[in-house]
């Protein structure tokens, strides 16, 4: 564990001489003192996981959930996440339906006792709604109603587009409980920097404060420089999302280096003091593709209700509030 007093994006491999890590699509839970990062890592057999303590310093592990020659999906395994429900934790994801053609994606849900599995399907495909369905999101309520969001992503008229849906789930997780409701697609001004190829909006994760529900979000290509994150509120979770006029709060900078931060989750830090975004970012700026790092920088939430990232940066940063230091 490291006693330095900061870190600098993107974050450390320490199982890699301390190199970043390159997955897409980060994913963090806590649980028990200990962070747990989930990602796209291996688009043709898995997923797997990577530890921490610090939020910085990360150490890389074996698979979490392995394809064997009679799942579902055979690739494009995509951004996973893992949630505690009842006592057991359930790994969502999202894969290409085996021998479709054209290509089908769906999602699946896996199970197991652990957060290091190894998670065996529970569901899988989860449902099929007659389109494609990738990057699921579960949000546990107050009142430990479970909601699902996920993306519509496909091609139409010549353009790409992604729409974001939600809808309630039973108890038992197993289905939607209820038809899914439209909430987002691509409708501000930032979200139409290539409006004649794409219109997307994808990769919806939802966090709860002052009884406001705030979904952030990432719109346009993740192989362009315009992809970036934005957010909406909403007061019940399915509910009319409203997107924030500020949108994006996170975006390209090439002066620093950054390309197309996206597909992020949140976490607090070790001591519950400070919010964390973590996303990806191009692995090389000045190439498009699909190699990405991961990133954490601090959320804030003004008085007013209004959701701040501080950053993306690239200079030396505070380490995360209550991260444990060596002796």
């Amino acid at each position: 564990m490291s006693a330095d007093a900061t870190y600098t994006n993107p974050v450390s491999n320490i199982s890699d001489g301390n190199r970043p890590i390159h997955l897409g699509d980060p994913f963090v839970m806590r649980h028990e003192g200990i962070y747990y990062l989930y990602g796209t890592t291996d688009e043709l057999e898995g997923f797997r996981y990577y530890t921490s303590r610090d939020l910085v310093h990360w150490e890389q592990h074996g698979w979490v959930w392995r394809k064997s020659p009679y799942s579902w999906a055979e690739s494009r395994f995509w951004a996973p996440e893992v949630k505690f429900y009842r006592g057991r934790f359930y790994l969502t994801y999202s894969g290409k339906l085996r021998a479709s053609k054209p290509a089908r994606m769906l999602m699946g849900i896996a199970v197991a006792d652990s957060p290091t599995g190894p998670f065996h399907d529970y569901r899988a495909p989860w449902f099929d709604l007659g389109y494609n369905t990738i990057d699921s999101h579960l949000l546990i309520d107050d009142d430990m109603t479970p909601y699902l969001y996920f993306s519509q992503n496909g091609h139409q008229d010549g353009y790409d587009f992604g729409r974001i849906f939600g809808a309630r789930l039973t108890n038992d997780l197993a289905k939607l409980d209820g038809e899914p409701k439209l909430l987002l697609n691509a409708s501000q001004p930032w979200e139409h920097a290539n409006w004649q190829y794409n219109r997307t909006n994808e990769g919806p994760f939802v966090i709860k404060h002052g009884g406001v529900y705030y979904m952030m979000y990432s719109g346009n290509s993740t192989f362009e420089a315009h992809y970036g994150i934005g957010y909406a509120t909403a007061r019940r979770p399915l509910n009319k999302w409203t997107k924030n006029r500020a949108n994006p709060i996170a975006t390209s900078n090439p002066e620093l280096g950054v390309s197309s931060p996206g597909h992020n989750s949140v976490v607090e830090s070790p001591d519950g003091s400070e919010l964390f975004c973590v996303y990806h970012t191009h692995a090389d700026p000045t190439r498009m593709g699909g190699d990405r790092v991961v990133n954490i920088d601090r959320l804030t939430i003004d008085g007013q209700g209004r959701l701040r990232m501080q950053g993306p940066t690239r200079m030396p940063q505070p380490m995360p509030s209550g991260a444990p230091v060596s002796e």
